[in-house]
């Protein structure tokens, strides 16, 4: 039964079901679910930081299940875009309405939507990467597998790298440096590929051009099926779906730096260079990413191994309370700035 405790992902989308289902101030459930409801759990259940035996890991790293409740993120997503979709363009919504179901949709696809995908990305299988892009394609974010894999664990906490935010960057700023630095560093990245493998720019194996017609036949196949409207909703949500990312990354390696070598090159990521949380909703809701000191340790890992790290930097807090927490930069760096490593303050 254990095994099956990470079902409880589930409740975000039930929480996007009951705001897509509602009117008024129901609208907002997914809000209330992941900013009120769920720091308040993790605070109840508190954080765990055993790690699995051997003997456990070696059980828990072909179990199909963890698999399929990945797998059964692909049609409960769509599934609910079709709903809202079809929602937006046949009833009538207030503003503040719309407003609420942006914000659920945006809720939604950033947690069993680019999260999931980023878990899927990382997957030596071509069936399981592809389902990753299909989940980032809604948020406008399919670029982000690029960079990710290709950029980001290779340069997390160094200058070189957009998704890590530096000592004192308020989120907001981070916003815009991580989004348009990402995005550029994924066409290096693409492009870097294609030299190595000497192929031209215009082919086949050019993912980010595949991304740049994928992406727009998306907005335009809702734009075909429903309406005008409902396309502008569906780039808003996108939109709020990967500023959602944006702020995770924000939470997961402020201020953290490595430092070059005598050679001149940065140190081995280790499990200091991210910061780590342990409380036990989160760590279930979000498919254990929350253990992302170990995710970058050892990228290959499934996340249901994912291991706690002794000398990982920790959040005071959850990741949904960390990311409300963000929003308010004068109460982050009073609480933050402390916790980083006084050697990696400096200029």
């Amino acid at each position: 039964m254990k095994d099956l405790k990470y079902l409880f992902a589930y409740t975000v989308p039930l929480s996007a079901l009951i705001s897509f289902e509602s009117t008024g101030v129901w609208t907002y459930s997914s809000v209330i679910y992941a900013f009120i409801i769920l720091p308040f759990l993790d605070l109840i259940a508190g954080t765990g930081s055993e790690n699995l035996s051997k003997e456990e890991e070696n059980n828990k790293k072909t179990k199909w299940v963890f698999d399929v409740m990945l797998y059964l993120n692909l049609p409960i997503v769509f599934g609910l875009l079709y709903l809202i979709f079809s929602k937006v363009e046949t009833q009538e919504y207030a503003v503040y309405e719309l407003i609420g179901l942006g914000l659920s949709a945006g809720i939604l696809l950033a947690t069993n939507g680019i999260n999931v995908a980023h878990e899927l990305g990382h997957r030596p299988p071509y069936f399981e990467r592809f389902m990753g892009k299909c989940l980032f394609m809604p948020c406008l974010y399919m670029h982000f597998y690029i960079e990710h894999n290709f950029g980001h664990h290779f340069n997390v906490a160094t200058p070189n790298d957009g998704a890590t935010a530096n000592y004192n960057q308020t989120v907001f700023s981070f916003w815009l440096t991580s989004v348009t630095k990402q995005y550029v560093d994924s066409w290096k990245r693409q492009i870097k590929i294609l030299k190595t493998e000497k192929r031209p720019f215009f082919s086949v194996k050019n993912d980010i051009l595949w991304y740049h017609l994928i992406q727009p036949t998306y907005i335009f196949g809702v734009l075909y099926f429903f309406s005008f409207h409902v396309m502008l909703f569906a780039i808003a949500i996108g939109i709020v779906s990967f500023l959602f990312l944006e702020t995770i990354n924000y939470v997961e390696h402020y201020g953290l730096r490595r430092f070059k070598t005598p050679s001149g090159r940065y140190e081995r990521v280790q499990p200091i260079h991210s910061w780590n949380s342990n409380f036990n909703i989160g760590r279930i809701v979000l498919y254990e990413l929350t253990r992302h000191s170990d995710h970058h340790y050892k990228s290959s890992k499934k996340y249901q191994l994912l291991n706690s790290h002794d000398q990982s930097p920790t959040l005071p807090l959850g990741y949904p309370a960390s990311i409300l927490l963000s929003f308010v930069p004068p109460l982050w760096f009073k609480i933050m700035n402390p916790l980083v490593p006084n050697e990696m303050k400096k200029d």
